[in-house]
């Protein structure tokens, strides 16, 4: 509660030469409101509910992460995956910079993908007739504090904060990675145990988790332990991040993981030291990731905004 804090020593600092009564009660409304700002907020109890669901032998779709800022890098990268036509779109998070306020919202996000939200409510346009944009929570999302214009935007299953997709060949878990869910994001949080239970569960070819803030990266964030749950153990072939603004693939577990925060906001990072398994870095340029699903293969690509393939990284059925 730091943020708390400092209103309230702004508060004892204002009142040293705050003499009229009127000025006084000012002073205190101000610092009451501001207290309750920094309050936590309470969600209702609401469990996942079941994944939406679409039938199909195969699945192609578009990965972006880090992408809430309008300007030219956000509309070139949407113009690169309005190119693969893909059954849906998927994000690792950080949807509306800088801080998930409502003025900025449309302009972020359905500025560019209106035609694949479902029960849209911007003005860029129409929507989409079923939900075709499964986005995840980054912490420029959360930084509205209870997540109004996110919640009021998109029409998610269950709690809206962490659940799954089904499509085709391909079962999907969107977690919320950020410190703020209510639900927990360690590997002892109910959350986790949602999750592990929805993967044992699952008899889907290929199961895919996604979240903002990465298990692993050897960029500027860097590896977060509090999210290295044991997904291999579970059954996960692929977890997919953001958070760091570029693209990293790291083998470890005997699954991969992947960095891919750069589809849109303009500052990208550099990389450090790399982490143990990381088997490519690119930092160069925007752009997005195209996978393609059917049973028997699950093919990653990173590309670069301008089409150029940065990296590919095939998982066939037989080799799991």
């Amino acid at each position: 509660m730091k943020a708390a804090g400092a209103h309230a020593l702004a508060w004892s600092r204002a009142s040293e030469i705050a003499y009229t009564p009127g000025v006084r009660i000012l002073f205190a409304t101000l610092a009451s409101l501001a207290a309750l700002a920094c309050a936590p907020v309470s969600f209702p109890p609401t469990p996942p509910g079941p994944p939406v669901r679409h039938e199909a032998s195969s699945a192609s779709f578009a990965i972006i992460g880090d992408y809430g800022e309008a300007g030219p890098e956000a509309a070139a990268v949407a113009a690169l995956v309005r190119k693969w036509q893909p059954d849906f779109i998927a994000t690792t998070g950080d949807n509306n910079y800088p801080d998930g306020m409502q003025d900025t919202i449309d302009a972020n996000i359905g500025q560019y993908y209106h035609d694949y939200i479902a029960g849209y409510v911007g003005s860029y346009g129409g929507g989409a007739a079923e939900s075709r944009f499964f986005p995840t929570l980054g912490n420029h999302d959360w930084r509205t504090h209870d997540l109004a214009p996110y919640l009021g935007y998109f029409t998610l299953p269950g709690n809206e904060r962490y659940y799954a997709v089904s499509w085709g060949p391909v079962d999907l878990f969107l977690l919320d990675s950020d410190q703020g869910e209510p639900d927990g994001n360690d590997a002892d949080s109910r959350q986790a145990r949602w999750l592990k239970d929805a993967l044992a569960g699952s008899t889907a070819a290929w199961q895919l988790v996604l979240l903002h803030h990465p298990p692993y990266s050897s960029a500027m964030h860097g590896s977060t332990r509090a999210l290295q749950w044991p997904f291999a153990q579970w059954g996960v072939d692929a977890v997919i991040a953001g958070h760091d603004h570029d693209y990293e693939r790291i083998e470890r577990d005997g699954i991969v993981y992947l960095v891919n925060g750069l589809g849109g906001h303009g500052k990208i990072y550099q990389f450090g030291t790399p982490v143990p398994g990381s088997a490519v870095r690119f930092n160069q340029a925007h752009g997005a990731m195209r996978v393609q699903a059917t049973a028997q293969e699950l093919r990653f690509e990173f590309l670069r905004a301008d089409g150029q393939v940065v990296d590919t990284r095939v998982i066939a059925a037989t080799r799991r």
